[in-house]
């Protein structure tokens, strides 16, 4: 049996990936070398410019995402995964699979109608 004390190091790992947008940037930062902040805003645009720059500070200061300043007008930021950031690459790729296996159980268990009645609980 697993004890409360052993789900630190899960809580930790949540901590830095959870969230609605961190997935989601992380894996546009996997798909790409590295992108600029207006990519990362074209890629996403149900994003906030507000939200955007919070989470990726945050994964920037968790060495998740680096951010690479060049010093010209108009200036220039590019982000990146570190190399530390690299070690989430199969997670983030077995959450992906999961969420698409997840989709079709749900289609084969409530059918295309799925999308109405989760609005509904």
């Amino acid at each position: 049996m697993t004890t409360g004390k052993n789900c630190g190091e899960l809580q930790v790992a949540l901590d830095i990936i959870v969230g609605k947008w961190k997935p989601i940037i992380l894996f546009h930062l996997m798909e790409n070398e590295k992108l600029r902040f207006s990519e990362l805003q074209r890629a996403i645009p149900e994003i906030t410019k507000k939200m955007l720059t919070s989470q990726l500070r945050e994964l920037e200061y968790n060495d998740i995402v680096h951010r690479k300043v060049y010093q010209q007008v108009p200036p220039k930021v590019e982000y990146s995964m570190s190399p530390y950031g690299h070690g989430l690459k199969p997670l983030l790729v077995s959450m992906r699979s999961w969420g698409t296996e997840h989709l079709e159980h749900l289609e084969k268990l409530y059918g295309k109608d799925n999308e109405e009645q989760k609005e509904q609980i």
